[in-house]
């Protein structure tokens, strides 16, 4: 047994550390410059970026900002299939911002979606009001299962806490990362039978409000999960870990009231970081037992 002693309970330091844990971690990077790219010299007027295979045009068009990658579509025929067929990299965070007049930044997620025939390499909804969205998440859902996303990060801003993370996200069964934030956990028990997230391998949980018992039933349904990252939950849960296949469980500025490895024989780190205290009851110690746990 170990125990940890928690602080106080911190609401807006979470939602800040989430944000700045997306924008540093989680947003993905791009590394093609496009101004430059657009004036490389051309001493004969050849155009030589369109020679090259259509492989590494993909390469190159999936790398780009979303609304520029797009844009290549409009070159000829030829742009226009490398960039039907290029994986898609999506994140919000990128859109330009709302201009009078032009497609907010909702509409343009959507015209995205709709038009790429995917897959989905990588989606980052992050900018958006869910609350006010719901019909329009749910149809995002749906594209993202049927044109197979692998790595989604889905943030509800502003708070509040409450709008319901919808259900229609546990049918994504291609995802291999999955980061969620700022949610209300939906009842597990309903979903349906069979649910699962078959090869998800990194599953985070970042301020979301959550019942005991919540966590387990998602690690239940993901049965190759590797890494598990627990972020800004207030509730002073109590996690039972049984996973045949977790190695990393990371618990960072959340409220536990204990931690029971029950069956993890793969598990290499369990760390607790900057644990909280539960304002209710003027602090919390949590306590930790390591049943099997082989590594």
């Amino acid at each position: 047994m170990a125990y940890a002693r928690h602080g106080s309970c911190d609401l807006d330091g979470s939602t800040e550390q989430l944000r700045t844990y997306i924008r540093t971690e989680l947003l993905p990077a791009f590394h093609v410059n496009t101004a430059r790219f657009a004036s490389l010299p051309s001493s004969d007027g050849v155009d030589r970026i369109s020679l090259l295979p259509d492989e590494l045009l993909r390469n190159i068009v999936s790398h780009l900002y979303v609304t520029e990658a797009a844009g290549t579509a409009l070159l000829s025929s030829r742009w226009r299939r490398v960039w039907h067929s290029a994986p898609l990299v999506l994140s919000d965070a990128y859109i330009s911002p709302i201009r009078r007049g032009s497609r907010s930044t909702a509409a343009s997620v959507s015209h995205i979606l709709e038009a790429h025939p995917g897959p989905f390499r990588c989606v980052h909804l992050v900018s958006s009001r869910m609350g006010a969205r719901q019909a329009q998440l749910a149809r995002w859902l749906e594209l993202l299962a049927a044109k197979g996303v692998q790595e989604l990060v889905l943030v509800n801003r502003p708070l509040p806490l409450d709008v319901p993370l919808p259900a229609t996200l546990f049918g994504i069964t291609t995802l291999t990362r999955l980061y969620i934030g700022l949610w209300k956990f939906p009842d597990v028990a309903r979903l349906p039978r069979g649910t699962s997230f078959l090869h998800l391998l990194e599953l985070g949980i970042c301020s979301v409000v959550m019942e005991d018992g919540d966590i387990e039933a998602v690690v239940a349904r993901s049965p190759v999960l590797e890494v598990l990252n627990i972020q800004g939950s207030n509730n002073g849960l109590r996690l039972r870990l049984v996973s045949q296949s977790i190695r990393c469980v990371q618990i960072c500025g959340s409220v536990m009231e204990n931690i029971t490895v029950v069956k993890a024989p793969q598990l290499d780190r369990l760390i607790l970081e900057a644990p909280r205290g539960n304002s209710n009851t003027g602090g919390l110690c949590t306590r930790v037992i390591i049943g099997d746990a082989t590594h």
